[in-house]
């Protein structure tokens, strides 16, 4: 797929909305650089609750050298298995929180304490709340802290880990490793396990919630200001589009009008050249007259793109609102360079001089009438092209027509512009092209809200414009 038809990158992300210093722009731009920290510091700090704590001192006294060493281990082996599972916490959470709970509990089993396990349960929750909805977030919360709490409720040996880690003695080795000691002893070594599991995760579930809210709302800004930037390109595009198929437009009325009629000029000239040189000099220096006026125009149409180019979009307002006034007076200039003023309806007569040359039969009505003069100079340009492109479509293609007709009224509410020819006198071929010049007029009428209707009209053509004034460009 082309460059074109792609979708254009996005203007905004997320990591340029955000206000970051450079330290932590590099940690969100290198998430892996977090994952592995947080893993560390994970198992540096369950290795030092499961291997190094005061109570496994002193349960050598209660329990013996060697069942410490294998709890030990069972710890050490546990915080491995954590460490791994935090590895997945990005993409899979909550599996990743059920691991955690489920390790957890497995450490006060075989230790008698969470083995800091606390913490990475709060790591994994916090991973949940990021990445998933309020409703799932609280419902893994409350799974991983009651299978947590419920343990060291329930675990003869975590309660007596837990006596022992709060300085109290219970008992003789035995009762500790039973466990059998007094309620109220109970109570206090379970608040001991709950309280800091139950901080934790929720500390974790808030900050995690928070995270994830303030994302989704720079996500939706982000998506917001990419959407009104793709609407901007898109309606550029779109201004782009229409700037050149106006200008397509005047080069066609330019081209095809100067073309035709310097054909018709020249093939006259050739044709009087023996019997009537005056009249085939005459041709000749209309022909001239018309090929430099087209070359103003081109000039004229080129400088306004080019300054469209340059300095901005002066050039086609001027083209196109230009104040009546300035209509067929001295030269403007666009980006400094002097242009040839707008055709407008003042220049009808001398355009339907032009045609006459040509040897076109035409009679003109309404051409002088002053109302036309005070019309704005985008309708006048309007008029004068549809009128240029009626009589060149004629000369193509009605050679040797009898009669032609041009009638440009001024009413109360509109301007109407009909062009009639008798039809062809000499065999012509059939016309292949794409019709620029019909599409081209029904566009420059519906600028104004007009129409423009042609078809037969006997053994001739007819076209017919009507521009509404009240829905003209001021």
């Amino acid at each position: 797929m082309s460059n074109e038809t792609s979708a254009p990158p996005p203007v905004f992300t997320e990591l340029s909305a955000r206000r970051l210093g450079p330290v932590r722009r590099y940690l969100v731009r290198h998430p892996v650089v977090v994952d592995v920290l947080l893993v560390v510091c994970f198992a540096a700090w369950a290795s030092l609750m499961g291997l190094g704590a005061d109570s496994m001192y002193v349960l050598h006294a209660y329990l013996g050298g060697e069942q410490v060493l294998q709890m030990q281990l069972t710890s050490l082996a546990l915080t491995v298995c954590g460490a791994v599972a935090l590895c997945w916490r990005r993409r899979r959470p909550v599996l990743v929180a059920v691991v955690m709970s489920v390790l957890g509990v497995a450490a006060l089993a075989a230790t008698g304490a969470t083995s800091g396990f606390e913490v990475g349960v709060a790591i994994a929750l916090y991973a949940v709340a990021r990445s998933r909805r309020p409703v799932v977030t609280w419902a893994v919360c409350a799974a991983s802290v009651a299978a947590l709490l419920v343990g060291a409720r329930l675990l003869p040996l975590a309660t007596t880990v837990g006596a022992i880690s709060m300085g109290l003695d219970p008992g003789d080795a035995a009762e500790a490793a039973a466990g059998r000691v007094g309620a109220f002893l109970q109570s206090a070594v379970w608040y001991q396990t709950a309280v800091p599991v139950l901080v934790l995760a929720l500390l974790a579930v808030a900050l995690g919630t928070s995270v994830r809210n303030r994302r989704l709302h720079v996500a939706a800004f982000v998506d917001a200001a990419n959407a009104l930037a793709r609407d901007l390109e898109q309606r550029e595009r779109l201004a782009q589009a229409a700037e050149r198929a106006r200008i397509a437009r005047e080069m066609h009325d330019v081209v095809a009008h100067s073309i035709s009629v310097m054909v018709a000029l020249g093939g006259g000239a050739a044709a009087a050249i023996d019997w009537a040189p005056d009249r085939s000099r005459t041709a000749l220096d209309e022909l001239v007259a018309t090929g430099r006026s087209a070359l103003g125009d081109m000039r004229r149409v080129l400088d306004v793109l080019h300054d469209d180019d340059g300095d901005g979009a002066d050039g086609p307002v001027a083209a196109a609102g230009t104040p009546a006034s300035d209509v067929g007076t001295p030269a403007s200039t666009v980006g400094g360079a002097p242009l040839e003023p707008q055709p407008g309806t003042p220049d009808l007569t001398a355009l339907v001089e032009r045609f006459r040359t040509a040897d076109l039969p035409v009679t003109a009505s309404g051409l002088t009438d002053a109302g036309l003069d005070g019309l704005d100079a985008s309708m006048q340009l309007a008029v004068y092209r549809m009128v240029q492109e009626a009589l060149t479509n004629v000369l193509r293609h009605a050679p040797g027509t009898p009669a032609v007709e041009v009638g440009v009224t001024r009413g109360r509410e509109h301007v109407e512009v009909i062009v009639t020819d008798g039809g062809p006198t000499v065999p012509v071929e059939p016309a292949h092209g794409a019709q620029r010049g019909l599409v081209g007029m029904r566009e420059r009428a519906a600028v104004f809200g007009g129409t423009v209707e042609a078809g037969r009209n006997g053994a001739g053509w007819q076209v017919r414009a009507v521009l509404p004034l009240n829905e003209g460009v001021a």
